[in-house]
């Protein structure tokens, strides 16, 4: 079997992470000891992926799951050694193994730690943000003195100034940690929240819809990243699927807080959808408050007053932590977690072309479906729906689309295929649009319109689906930093092309906007398979370079290489 070097005989900076570090810092990091054979490896077809294969009968959780990496082999460990200033060099160690059950244990460890807590802070996001929608249905329109293209612009304004603070706000997470920024955001935007107890028109309207946005510009991708430090790659786009399923659970949780919550109208002389904004966001400034003792920086730093002075976790399981995701993608050591990016990063990031397919999917991807369930609730009053039972009727949607959008990211990770997985969103979408542009839904029975809808926007959402392959196909911390902002960036822009489809002078019926639509999802169809496309191509391209190379070329080219992220000759496009 091959040797592996300690980090003193390694020839300085390497091609990899390490490569800015200077050789002073070379000095501090730790050394890694000297043997003659690595200890054994874990099978790589043994790995789990799913809660149900730790019950087949061939799973062995005393069995090693150290998963083969290039720190195996001294040629290409020395490329990938992770920069001296890493928060979690210290735990770093390529010959640490541990077995399969203490893996699973852990993750679900982390899984109730991190995830969870995650997931409540999505729902405190989403529910500060959609609340709109069940406050129209208390005449917050007219208790305004606002039309629904008022509405519809302050949709517009929302997402513009989401889309503005997506970089700003990953920027500034980069900088300072996200367990310092993220708890800042939430305890800002539930104060803008909570002000909208007291809108008096127009202006105040669409003022506190900007700020709002402002604040929670950013958050996703800033969470991203933040949960990227824990999980390896397959790991994160599962957990995005229950991330995106929280935002259903508040989406259902909002029906019934503003079926109880739109009963107090009257109460000291205010409208119900008063005391839904006020009270949602006092809900979410308590969240805001603890996520500053509930997030920690890294897996190593764990410790402090509010969670404990011996941590989350034991040395055992940090090194468990670490090494696992560093093995599985060593860009994650190239970056420490207070680095801010520099401008000269930030072009490098903006200018790779090779992310700007998966922009384009999420620039468009979404607007089939958003003009409906932005109106959707309006829709359901005009069908002669009351209030109360308006606001309990959008549910089974919002759970059907929870279930059918994590069943779709599952069969991503079973399949091993993302793009014609992803496409299944827009198929289910087509035969719904093409009705809605022949038919009239105003002339039908409610309760059939009703389930139309229903089916309809329970389609499966490709969103965490995508996110985690932009995340894949980054391939550093840096490029991964700036592409999760700017994906969600091109989706907000979506956000505000599918805000302004439904008009009020093609009221009720919408033929001009609902023909757009299907414009748009036939259009998608097409762009999901040039997006296979070109991954494909770009692939095949490399390894055409690469499989012409000899071995000493090769390993040449490891050492001497200025290739970063995705831009290296030995990177493959997920697709």
């Amino acid at each position: 079997m091959p040797t592996i070097f300690s980090q003193a005989e390694q020839p300085g900076p390497t091609a990899g992470a390490a490569k800015s570090a200077t050789s002073s810092d070379d000095e501090k990091a730790p050394a890694i000891t000297t043997v003659t054979e690595i200890p054994t490896l874990g099978a790589p077809h043994e790995e789990r992926r799913f809660w149900w294969q730790r019950t087949n009968r061939n799973y062995d959780p005393d069995a090693i799951a150290t998963q083969p990496s290039v720190y195996d082999d001294p040629a290409t460990a020395k490329n990938y050694q992770p920069r001296a200033d890493w928060e979690n060099l210290h735990r770093f160690d390529p010959l640490f193994r541990w077995r399969w059950g203490e893996e699973n244990k852990l993750i679900r460890k982390i899984d109730a730690r991190i995830m969870v807590f995650a997931c409540i802070m999505f729902m405190a996001l989403e529910l500060d943000r959609a609340n709109i929608s069940q406050a129209v249905t208390d005449n917050m329109l007219g208790d305004l003195g606002m039309t629904t293209d008022d509405y519809n612009l302050g949709f517009t304004v929302f997402r513009l100034s989401f889309l503005c603070a997506e970089l700003p706000s990953q920027l500034v997470s980069k900088w300072i940690g996200p367990d310092r920024w993220i708890p800042a955001q939430i305890t800002l935007w539930s104060i803008v929240s909570m002000s909208q107890f007291w809108l008096n028109g127009r202006t105040t309207f669409l003022l506190c819809r900007a700020l709002l946005a402002l604040l929670q510009g950013g958050f996703i991708p800033d969470i991203i990243l933040y949960l990227s430090y824990f999980y390896k790659h397959h790991e994160l786009s599962l957990r995005l699927g229950f991330f995106w399923t929280a935002m259903s659970i508040a989406d259902i949780l909002a029906g019934f807080f503003a079926a109880g919550l739109l009963q107090l109208r009257g109460h000291q002389a205010q409208a119900g959808w008063r005391w839904l904004f006020l009270v949602e966001g006092l809900m979410t400034l308590v969240i805001g408050v603890l996520a500053f003792g509930l997030m920690p920086p890294s897996p190593t730093q764990t410790k402090n007053w509010f969670r404990g002075r011996k941590g989350w976790f034991s040395e055992r399981e940090e090194k468990i932590i670490v090494n696992r995701v560093i093995r599985d993608d060593p860009s994650k050591g190239d970056m420490h977690n207070r680095q801010p990016i520099t401008p000269k990063l930030l072009w490098k990031s903006l200018s790779d072309y090779d992310l700007w397919p998966l922009y384009l999917l999420g620039l468009v991807f979404q607007i089939p479906a958003a003009p409906p369930t932005q109106y959707l609730t309006l829709t359901l009053k005009g069908l002669g729906f009351d209030t109360f039972r308006t606001n309990l009727l959008t549910i089974p949607s919002t759970f059907l689309h929870m279930v059918s959008m994590m069943a779709l990211t599952y069969a991503a990770e079973i399949w091993r295929e993302l793009t014609w997985t992803a496409l299944i969103g827009q198929i289910w979408l087509f035969p719904f649009v093409v009705y809605l542009y022949v038919a009239d839904l105003t002339k039908i029975d409610k309760w059939v319109a009703w389930g139309f809808l229903t089916v309809f926007l329970s389609y499966p959402s490709a969103h965490p689906l995508q996110v985690g392959w932009n995340s894949r196909n980054a391939n550093t911390v840096r490029s991964r930093t700036v592409s999760a902002a700017m994906y969600n960036m091109f989706v907000q822009t979506g956000g505000i092309v599918s805000a302004n489809i439904y008009r009020a002078d093609d009221a009720p019926r919408y033929k001009r906007g609902n023909g757009q639509l299907l414009a748009i999802v036939c259009a998608n169809i097409v762009l999901y398979g040039l997006v296979k496309a070109y991954y494909v191509w770009r692939n095949r391209s490399r390894d055409r370079v690469w499989n012409a190379m000899t071995a000493e070329e090769k390993q040449h080219y490891l050492e001497t290489t200025t290739d970063e992220g995705n831009k290296r000759l030995d990177f493959r496009f997920a697709h």
